[in-house]
């Protein structure tokens, strides 16, 4: 398949570029540029493209992030440590944002005459973001079906969508990802803090999935008190 990737040039999208460039057509990456305090990830896409030797476009959709308010990501609200699955975590949600990305590289899909469109949502997303969702990715396609019917034929490629974070890493690593090469702190500082929600799971999952984490963290050490009292489970 002629496949886009939607890459952030976080862990997750990095290792799904890899996997498409190993497994189908990688004929290019597709980045948003929302507004998000951590946008320096977007330099780590370029580097993913420059790497796989595909064409790597970024999307202005500024002036919609900055609409889409009472998000950490975009908003003066500070981002706050520990596991995904508490409470505080929902400050992190940008309302909307995997529909409206989603739908515009749909739209440069069908334009380019792609046949698929990849996004590295996974099961570790389902606790807190109902646009990572299996039933959102089910209709998202039903609706794109609808959208393009009769001028094109494009899939929604989620292979990571039932799995974990750590099944990711061991992914990435069968396809020889550059781990030291993403980014994934919310915080967007030097280095990754060690204590927001992402750095959190990813450090976990490093450590799940018995592969060394070449990241270097402010505060290495954070992710144990953060995740004991949660299960795998309860976080899907």
């Amino acid at each position: 398949m002629k496949t886009i990737v939607i890459c952030s040039g976080g862990l997750d999208s990095v290792s799904l570029a890899h996997k498409v460039a190993a497994e189908h057509r990688l004929i290019g990456l597709v980045s948003f540029d929302y507004g998000q305090r951590h946008r320096k990830e977007l330099e780590f896409a370029a580097a993913c493209a420059k790497r796989l030797s595909v064409p790597h476009q970024i999307i202005d959709i500024t002036a919609i992030g900055k609409h889409l308010t009472g998000s950490a990501l975009t908003d003066n609200v500070d981002v706050p440590d520990g596991h995904y699955a508490e409470e505080t975590m929902k400050a992190t949600v940008v309302p909307n944002r995997n529909a409206i990305m989603l739908a515009i590289a749909f739209g440069l899909a069908a334009a380019q005459k792609a046949d698929a469109v990849a996004v590295a949502v996974h099961g570790g997303d389902h606790f807190i973001y109902p646009d990572c969702r299996p039933g959102f990715i089910a209709a998202f396609q039903q609706m794109q079906n609808h959208a393009l019917e009769g001028y094109a034929s494009v899939s929604l490629y989620a292979p990571y969508v039932t799995i974990s974070k750590a099944d990711i890493v061991a992914d990435g690593a069968k396809h020889r990802t550059p781990f030291a090469e993403t980014w994934s702190c919310y915080k967007g500082g030097e280095r990754h803090c060690g204590r927001c929600g992402t750095c959190v799971e990813r450090r976990e999952a490093f450590h799940l999935a018995g592969i060394e984490d070449p990241t270097e963290y402010e505060d290495p050490d954070f992710w144990r008190s953060a995740t004991s009292g949660f299960s795998a489970a309860e976080v899907k």
